[in-house]
């Protein structure tokens, strides 16, 4: 929980006042960064696809290895988005296209739902934009069976970390449903996104050998991608004493510093996964590099604090899909069988 009383009204001013000296990004940092994570993808899929040749397991082993590299270069792309990459907006959004094209996420329709995401998490009053759908207790209590049926299926683990994440990369990204027409930018994206990647694939057919093989290797990696990617954004909100308010006591500052959780990885995945473990200094913050935020983290005694969730805790937040106001607490399903029999 955060240091900081509730009713101090300079809270959110001081966290930015600290965390304001970690924006300037390096151009040499990020070159660096970039030119390193993009080697080890393009090193890893050819590893990876001449594995596919010889056997099947050991070219799954290969996609799940190239699928961290597209991880880390999502990352790089949502920084891009945040504009914290590079210090020039026309960089930033090229880099990010282009990024998008490797990470079939089309990169101005996601920067604005993302955006959304960060301007309204916590907030009750606001859910649906760019999160995980979350119902309250009372809100499930008053739904018919069908409709309980259906969150639950949705929260169902294999529908919300193994199914659903590669269905949303892989295929609903490739259409504009759910993007509002007046969103012409976002919209053309997807399109310009889509016509990258369909002269992509007819280079594949005319250039490889075994273009089957390909396509094979390229969705078996994204659909690795796409599970780890939703698994980090799911323990990133959706942990046990998480933040969520409606209404006036709604604190856009402690929804980033109670609302996000630090997932505390072994150095080498905080590595791979671009520090976004940090993700109550980003969501406080999103102007900083991901390349500074462990540096905020360790030299200040503000951020030093917030809910920490390890690997084994965060295992056990599979079980997690209702918000409970009284007890303030993310809690089971199963913990309403008492009160649907009262």
């Amino acid at each position: 929980m955060s240091a900081f009383h509730a009713t101090d009204p300079t809270v959110r001013a001081r966290l930015l006042s600290i965390s304001a000296k970690y924006r300037n990004g390096s151009l040499h940092r990020s070159a660096i960064q970039l030119g390193v994570t993009v080697g080890l993808w393009a090193a890893s899929y050819a590893i990876g696809l001449r594995l596919m040749q010889y056997s099947p397991w050991a070219g799954t082993l290969g996609a799940l290895v190239t699928a961290v590299f597209v991880v880390r270069l999502f990352m790089i792309q949502h920084d891009c988005g945040h504009g914290s990459f590079f210090q020039s907006r026309r960089a930033n959004d090229w880099l990010g296209f282009w990024l998008g094209v490797i990470t079939m996420t089309p990169y101005r329709c996601w920067r604005r739902f993302h955006a959304q995401h960060h301007v309204n998490s916590g907030n009750l009053d606001r859910r649906g934009l760019g999160d995980i759908f979350t119902l309250t207790t009372v809100e499930y209590r008053q739904l018919s069976p069908r409709q309980q049926r259906l969150y639950q299926l949705y929260r169902h683990p294999l529908v919300l970390f193994v199914l659903g994440p590669p269905l949303l990369f892989i295929l609903r990204q490739r259409t504009t449903y759910k993007v509002p027409h007046d969103w012409t930018a976002e919209r053309r994206s997807v399109h310009l996104t889509n016509l990258v990647l369909v002269a992509g694939a007819l280079l594949v057919l005319l250039l490889a050998s075994q273009p089957l093989l390909v396509f094979a290797f390229h969705l078996l990696t994204m659909a690795l991608a796409a599970i780890i990617g939703v698994w980090l954004f799911y323990v990133q909100h959706q942990f046990p004493q998480t933040y969520w308010r409606s209404g006036d006591e709604w604190e856009p500052w402690r929804a980033s510093m109670e609302g996000a959780s630090y997932y505390e990885l072994p150095a080498v995945l905080r590595w791979l996964t671009a520090n976004i473990g940090l993700h109550h200094i980003h969501h406080l913050d999103a102007r900083i590099p991901n390349y500074r935020l462990y540096e905020c983290f360790t030299k200040h005694e503000e951020f030093a604090h917030p809910p920490r969730l390890g690997l084994r805790e965060s295992l056990g937040c599979i079980r997690l899909k209702l918000w409970d106001e009284e007890r303030r607490s993310m809690v089971p399903i199963s913990s309403q069988s008492s009160h649907m029999g009262a």
